[in-house]
């Protein structure tokens, strides 16, 4: 499976992979030249008593080198297009992963990223190992045979022999480095537990246990790094067979072959000079970094949350909280007590009530994304967190929007017409921000827009979902009064169950029902009731009274 998410990474990307593949050509070019230029400036040129051919062959060499640097930079470039792709298919999934229980473990997310990082620097490691001793051995096996074939023979085989031998230990070296890891990370919570209770061992007298404990994974920590270090030795013995052997061959055999002192040197020259580093690359980036690689992709892929309870398609959207509390840790105040509450399917709710008072996280656990503590809340009788997202949507306050087409943005989720897009944003009140754009097709992103334009357009594209229940929470803070009312009124126009988590007051006179939240208790009702038994309602109304006029 890792190896099939590697290759699917470079495939999807073909044009960088044939750009890449292109400009390393380019970037070896002294590899292919570095052997003729010498052998030239040394036999023809210098040697042959002409030294303007020598000069002209070492600017070859030179000019191959402009082209190598050149080269170089475009490949860099080339990789990054392919690796950084890499990377944020793996931070979807680690989020994609993390959110499929009702809680997320910020801690768990941040671990899970700092391995992406390092698959990410991996993979880019082993990519760029990969493509330069490929195309450095290719470049200098032509390059040897335009200048002498018969030193191949000198050449090729330990290369061969030593490439072998350390991709026959690359399994064993992956095993015992996962070995190892696993056996830091129980030594580091072993001594963890035993620091952290280091009081109650030494009053019970339990200090030779818990010594004895460390003392156990500290010697199988040992053992695991001891076991790695002699595969770890195969991969020099891989070097210097493939490295430095040529050269001893070459040295001594080259001579009896017919090569000439310059092509002696041209030889070693682009076996120090090139293939010998590109193998210690190889060996030093697959016995490092590809370990590293394997090891991270299993523990990020393998590693995933058990799958929580299929998410099913509720029968409507009827909205009902039965004495639900919800805290945000143990010892934490509840932000929301013993409330009960229903939404009757279409109804238009607006809940009110003094910032940080629990309101968004009353939308929190309508829409599944946190459990409450004690209680239930159900969507068309089933539990919130096991309705399928396609059966609600939530607006934020701090409204997103990806770098993309304005269409896109609208459209991502739902498939709409032209005339379905453009009923919505004249509905929502959008269509000079679509004018100012440069319309549909226009590129956009976040830096473009004020918060306001932002939410505009996820008004918008929460207006053309399918989903009959819509929980607004605080979407419209950013917009003035006269675009605020204009979005709820189309929202309540359109149907379905319509929740507004209110940032101002003047949202409550645009719905059907109030609910008051003040901490303690919540009551709701309509706005003329709940000026007459809601002190808090009364008191916020007071407040808002020159905005509540305009409105009414």
């Amino acid at each position: 499976m890792t190896f099939q998410l590697l290759w699917r990474s470079v495939a999807r990307e073909p044009g960088r992979a044939w750009r890449l593949a292109a400009w390393s050509v380019a970037e070896v070019a002294p590899s292919f030249v570095v052997g003729l230029a010498l052998a030239g400036a040394i036999d023809d040129g210098f040697g042959g008593g002409r030294p303007e051919v020598g000069l002209i062959w070492v600017g070859v060499l030179g000019l191959s080198w402009v082209v190598a640097a050149v080269g170089a930079r475009q490949a860099l470039l080339a990789l990054a297009g392919i690796v950084e792709p890499f990377r944020e298919r793996l931070i979807a999934g680690v989020v994609q992963d993390a959110l499929v229980g009702a809680r997320v473990e910020a801690a768990a997310v941040t671990r899970s990223n700092l391995q992406v990082e390092v698959a990410r620097d991996a993979f880019a490691t082993v990519l760029g190992v990969l493509r330069s001793f490929v195309f450095t051995l290719v470049s200098v096996v032509l390059g040897m045979a335009a200048l002498m074939p018969e030193v191949l023979v000198l050449v090729l085989p330990p290369i061969a022999a030593g490439v072998a031998l350390f991709l026959l230990s690359l399994p064993a070296l992956a095993r015992r480095q996962r070995e190892f890891l696993v056996a830091d990370e129980r030594t580091t919570e072993v001594v963890t537990m035993a620091m952290g209770g280091l009081r109650d061992v030494v009053a019970c007298g339990d200090e030779e246990r818990t010594v004895a404990l460390v003392g156990r994974r500290i010697d199988e920590q040992a053992a695991a790094a001891r076991a790695l270090a002699r595969v770890t030795a195969v991969r020099t013995f891989s070097l210097g067979l493939g490295g430095w052997l040529p050269v001893m061959l070459v040295l001594g055999f080259a001579p009896g072959l017919g090569a000439s002192p310059g092509v002696v040197v041209g030889v070693l020259a682009a076996v120090v000079q090139s293939l010998t580093p590109a193998l210690g690359g190889l060996v030093e980036g697959l016995g490092v970094s590809g370990v590293r690689l394997v090891v991270t992709l299993e523990r990020l892929l393998g590693n995933r949350p058990v799958e929580g309870p299929q998410r099913v398609m509720p029968p409507d959207v009827r909205v009902e909280l039965s004495g639900v509390t919800f805290r945000y840790g143990p010892h934490a105040d509840p932000v929301v007590a013993g409330l009960d509450l229903v939404v009757a399917e279409g109804e238009h709710l607006a809940v009110v009530g003094p910032s940080g008072i629990g309101k968004s996280t009353l939308a929190a656990l309508i829409t599944g994304l946190v459990r409450p503590d004690e209680g239930a809340v159900t969507v068309g009788g089933m539990a919130a967190d096991r309705v399928d997202p396609a059966a609600r949507v939530l607006i934020p306050q701090e409204a997103y929007v990806f770098r993309g087409t304005l269409w896109d943005n609208l459209t991502y989720l739902s498939v709409a017409s032209a005339p379905r897009v453009d009923g919505a944003v004249d509905a929502i009140g959008a269509r000079e921000l679509v004018g100012r754009l440069g319309g549909y097709q226009a590129e956009i992103h976040a830096g473009l827009l004020t918060p306001g334009e932002r939410q505009l357009l996820a008004l918008v594209r929460a207006y053309l979902s399918p989903t009959r229940l819509t929980i607004l929470d605080e979407s419209t803070c950013h917009l003035d009064l006269a675009a605020e009312a204009r979005a709820e009124q189309a929202f309540a126009r359109r149907g379905g169950t319509l929740i507004v988590i209110a940032h101002r007051l003047t949202s409550a006179l645009h719905a059907r029902r109030i609910l008051v939240m003040d901490g303690s208790t919540a009551v709701s009702g309509t706005h003329a009731d709940l000026l007459r038994t809601s002190p808090l309602y009364a008191d916020l109304a007071g407040q808002w009274g020159p905005d509540l006029e305009k409105v009414s």
